[in-house]
């Protein structure tokens, strides 16, 4: 009679789509890459593939207060995001747009661009199908994921920040630049963004919703990770 010995398979994690909205200034992006990071899933900025779109408008001469002339071109330039969230990376038509989509005259085209159905269509494709092509899951962050480009995420969460706080974090991001400016900048996208009529900027009704205004951003890494882990030990 031979002995025989049992192995134990160990189960990889379940995969998880994350999906994390809220205005700017909330944490967003340094949040989402965190919890990516650690929790081995990749990542996505889906605001920098409006910004990168955006930024190839403006240099080919497309005139970005004119709909009719940016739905045309919305589907001409090749928007590529690496969803590594050690090193994400954008590149448009093969150029690296890492740097030149967080220009000023960028931050003040994306939400006219953005609101552009065909443009929404175009990155919405592109979204969903790095969403779908992440093995291990995905953070995804950005305005309308939740409610518009990934219904059916695993896990739905929703950043809010008071305008000051927001306005706060932002002004030390951008040198030189004063807390009031950025706090009217930043009500003035956020007003555009919730207003727009193609997929506005809104708290899904499953969401989870965590204020950060008084949170130390290390707390709030800590909140989502708690919240995904126990999604995903529950899958």
């Amino acid at each position: 009679m031979s002995d025989t010995v049992e192995t134990v398979a160990r189960t990889a994690p379940a995969a998880v789509i994350v999906a994390i909205d809220g205005p700017s200034g909330t944490g967003k992006s340094s949040t989402s890459k965190a919890v990516a990071a650690a929790l081995g899933l990749s990542y996505l900025d889906t605001g920098a593939q409006y910004r990168a779109i955006t930024w190839w408008m403006l240099s080919n001469g497309i005139d970005v207060d004119d709909p009719a002339a940016v739905a045309t071109a919305a589907a001409k330039p090749v928007i590529v995001s690496g969803t590594d969230p050690a090193a994400p990376t954008i590149t448009v038509d093969g150029m690296d747009a890492s740097g030149p989509i967080r220009t000023q005259e960028v931050t003040a085209a994306v939400s006219a661009v953005s609101a552009v159905p065909e443009v929404r269509t175009v990155i919405t494709e592109l979204q969903r199908s790095i969403a779908a092509s992440a093995e291990k899951g995905i953070v995804v962050e950005g305005r309308d994921i939740g409610t518009t480009v990934l219904p059916d995420a695993d896990l739905k969460i929703f950043l809010t920040a008071s305008p000051e706080a927001r306005a706060a974090r932002r002004s030390g991001e951008l040198k030189g630049v004063d807390v009031a400016t950025t706090r009217e900048a930043l009500i003035k996208r956020d007003t555009a963004d919730s207003n727009r009529k193609t997929s506005p900027l809104a708290k899904a009704a499953d969401a989870v919703e965590v204020d950060t205004t008084e949170l130390t951003l290390p707390q709030v890494i800590e909140c989502v990770v708690t919240l995904v882990e126990e999604k995903r030990a529950a899958k």
